[in-house]
């Protein structure tokens, strides 16, 4: 769903923030020698980490989460530093006290612990300030509470780019007639319902919308699309990123374990936007659509 979900969210969500959501042109990479990293879960952080590097930034800053963040990430950074989700004042400051001007946010955090946190006074006040509270609002509102302290909260794409396929990528099995029609279906259905800021994911089949992901993620909403696809299986997902979509917030992303609980459900295509979306972990990703008889595309122009 979201990367990095919703750090400091736990009151409940109310209508979408209709103002247009702008696309925010990130500083060259290469001009940035130290960078701050908002760790979520999964691989993301780890392979953001590693491209950073690689790309010149001389030393990495990262919060990470507790119960969420892979321990694996102190070996790529510089500087560690351990957080409660719900803690915007330490996180606040363990950028500024450690020189960073600049940070981005990579993972997720899941949705259970974002019902278990404590927020701290900051993020209280933040939380008081907001009238809606949605992601837009809540990562802006983040995004205004760093910047008030010298921190530059930017986009990731720089150094990500790399990982993102382009139109016309296709991995596995031809798709069918039925199964290309589907696609486009379903990517009409997903761009609507990510518009509304309900999710990226939709899962359809034979022209039916069967599975639209909320908060409970796109992994879950795969596993109940590929349910009602019915024993035959032949489900279609379509994952997307909405209109206007603020990259320093969310950039959407399919990996290994999204496969996996593809061939689990019964979902044979995913498709995913084109020129918008992260595609972790390729090599493994291959082996499993050869071993699952999966189709991965890409759908969309790319602009």
């Amino acid at each position: 769903m979201l990367v990095i979900l919703i750090l400091i969210l736990l009151l409940p969500l109310s209508l979408p923030d209709n103002r247009p959501a702008t696309r925010y042109a990130p500083p060259v990479s290469a001009a940035i020698q130290t960078l701050g990293l908002i760790a979520g879960n999964r691989t993301l952080p780890l392979l953001l980490a590693k491209q950073a590097r690689a790309m010149g930034v001389n030393r990495l800053v990262a919060v990470a989460f507790e119960g969420e963040t892979d321990p694996a990430l102190a070996q790529l950074v510089d500087d560690l530093v351990w957080l409660r989700v719900g803690q915007l004042g330490k996180l606040i400051s363990a950028f500024t006290e450690r020189g960073v001007q600049h940070c981005v946010m990579a993972g997720q955090i899941a949705p259970k612990n974002l019902f278990d946190l404590r927020p701290d006074l900051r993020a209280v006040a933040l939380l008081l300030r907001l009238k809606e509270k949605n992601a837009h609002t809540l990562f802006g509102g983040i995004a205004d509470e760093l910047k008030k302290d010298g921190v530059e909260l930017i986009s990731a794409v720089p150094w990500l780019q790399p990982l993102m396929a382009g139109p016309g990528f296709a991995l596995g099995k031809q798709l069918s007639d039925d199964e290309a029609a589907d696609v486009r279906f379903g990517f009409r259905i997903a761009k609507e319902v990510s518009r509304l800021e309900i999710g990226q994911t939709v899962v359809v089949k034979g022209g039916t919308v069967l599975a639209v992901e909320g908060f409970e993620g796109t992994d879950k909403a795969l596993a109940r699309g590929g349910e009602l696809a019915g024993k035959s299986g032949g489900a279609v997902a379509v994952k997307v990123a909405k209109e206007q979509h603020d990259l320093r917030f969310d950039i959407p992303c399919v990996g290994p374990q999204t496969l996996e609980v593809c061939a689990a459900s019964g979902v044979r295509v995913l498709a995913f936007e084109s020129g918008r979306t992260l595609l972790l972990e390729q090599d493994v990703m291959e082996k499993l659509v050869r071993q699952h008889g999966l189709s991965l595309v890409t759908v969309g122009d790319g602009k």
